[in-house]
């Protein structure tokens, strides 16, 4: 295994080269990720760790195990392109866990990844502004938990001559598989039907019934649909209306379906 800090560089898909820094345990790699782009780090520059304790349960001092990482990105493009990275991020991790694993992978909105309708983990996207047309930084965070019965050890072993022995852990194997598909995508981030047809594959809640908040008061409906050009969510109310939802935090999606 890796120390409890080190900075490994590797090239992925695209060409291009990452700089990905290994901790062995962080309290969150994104509040890291933030810290280390407001002081300039580069594009490309990934923070990861397979402990993280602010993903682990409420009055516990223990870190949960698991995939963390968070990608600095020092992006060129407007604001109004940034929507689907959310939905391009989940397609790149819920493959990268199917290359690892004979179980199937469910996409619920927007980018959280279920198995066996369990939610795994998933995706979260921020950024800060420079000026009202572009990006100083983007940072893109994912968060799994690894259950050995899905993800066992046994694969390290399996697949050992591909990487480096000492980087053999399962956790850092499906690391490099998620930045490797990820970057894929990204450069195809203006063709979006590229990802968002394998998204639409994936979504689990066609035809579910979940609650939306309206007006303050949470409703039952049932979901028809995700708009393939822009991934909002079309639902069905209780009175039989059509509605179009963009805010993640109008919905409650529970994290067994």
């Amino acid at each position: 295994m890796l120390s409890d800090k080190e900075i490994v560089s590797f090239r992925v898909s695209d060409g291009n080269t990452v700089k990905m820094e290994y901790r062995s345990s962080l309290y969150s790699t994104a509040e890291l990720a933030r810290e280390y782009a407001n002081l300039g780090y580069p594009d490309r520059y990934v923070i990861f760790t397979e402990r993280q304790t602010s993903t682990a349960p409420h009055h516990s001092d223990s870190a949960q195990e698991g995939l963390y990482l968070s990608c600095i990105l020092r992006p060129s493009i407007f604001p109004s392109q940034a929507g689907l990275i959310g939905p391009m991020s989940a397609v790149a991790l819920a493959t990268a866990l199917e290359e690892h694993t004979d179980k199937k992978m469910g996409i619920c909105w927007v980018s959280d990844v279920y198995c066996d309708g369990v939610k795994l983990g998933g995706c979260t996207v921020e950024g800060k502004l420079d000026n009202f047309t572009s990006y100083e930084y983007m940072i893109i965070n994912f968060a799994v938990q690894l259950d050995k019965k899905k993800f066992p050890p046994r694969l390290a072993d399996m697949i050992r001559e591909v990487f480096e022995p000492d980087n053999s852990s399962v956790s850092m194997i499906i690391a490099r598989t998620l930045l490797n598909n990820f970057f894929n995508l990204y450069r195809e981030l203006k063709t979006p039907e590229k990802f968002m047809n394998v998204y639409t594959s994936k979504f689990m809640l066609k035809g579910k019934k979940i609650r939306f908040i309206d007006e303050g008061r949470k409703k039952r409906c049932r979901v028809v649909e995700i708009d393939k050009k822009t991934c909002t969510l079309i639902i069905e109310d209780s009175d039989g209306q059509i509605r179009f939802i963009n805010s993640p935090s109008s919905v409650i999606i529970p994290n067994k379906i």
